[in-house]
């Protein structure tokens, strides 16, 4: 549950900030169309660049946490076979090194 107040705080946070500066552009932006006489283009791209954004924060994070679960998962695999692997040979190992030591003694 940690994880997803994290990753949602990341993302709240994230918004903020990119609302901010849109607030701020859009601040920028009621001089700049009274002298171009330009009508509300500039304020809508300046909406639609922050939309955009915010779409791509939030739907970005799930695909991210979604291959890293999966990258967690192989490389626990991974490590659990090494250990298996090295618990084995160690066994071997041991058995090797007796076997010597009992022809040198007779």
């Amino acid at each position: 549950m940690e994880n997803i107040a994290e990753k949602n705080g990341i993302k709240v946070g994230t918004t903020a900030i990119i609302w901010g500066f849109a607030t701020g552009m859009m601040a920028i932006c009621i001089p700049l169309v009274a002298m171009s006489r330009s009508g509300i283009i500039l304020p809508l791209a300046v909406i639609l660049g922050a939309s955009t954004s915010t779409v791509a924060v939030w739907r970005s994070g799930n695909q991210k946490i979604v291959e890293l679960s999966n990258n967690f998962q192989q490389i626990e695999q991974r490590v659990r076979d090494l250990e298996t692997i090295c618990s084995s040979d160690d066994f071997d190992l041991n058995a090797q090194f007796k076997q010597p030591e009992k022809s040198i003694k007779t």
